[in-house]
């Protein structure tokens, strides 16, 4: 039976993350837990997830979508071979992109369509 699954990385799974790495890494998701979801450090972690995850190739069909999107970010975190540095610094890379995107766009839509800027 399916899973509850989302197209791309959920915020609702960020509280989720946090126990799973080190410190570093449950103080990143402390800082982006408790803001907006369109926050640009909100959208900023859900772009890196979905670049870490792969949630742009995972099929509705898939067995990681069939598990669901908890499952899947909480076996890629604990798989990843680099150190909760390496994960600050995808993240700051994906804030950069989030900012870049806005800054391009400053129509103010609230709406950021992530696979703009997911690639």
């Amino acid at each position: 039976m399916y899973a509850n699954n989302e197209l791309l990385f959920p915020p609702y799974v960020i509280p989720t993350l946090r126990a799973i790495r080190g410190p570093a890494w449950a103080e990143l998701v402390d800082r982006v837990v408790g803001l907006a979801q369109d926050a640009p450090e909100s959208l900023a972690f859900s772009l890196m997830m979905i670049r870490l995850d792969g949630c742009l190739g995972c099929e509705t069909d898939s067995y990681r979508a069939m598990r669901g999107c908890v499952a899947c970010a909480h076996q890629v975190l604990r798989r990843f071979k680099g150190s909760d540095d390496e994960l600050e610094r995808r993240y700051q890379k994906a804030l950069d992109d989030v900012r870049a995107y806005l800054a391009a766009h400053p129509s103010g839509e609230k709406v950021i369509p992530l696979t703009a800027i997911a690639a």
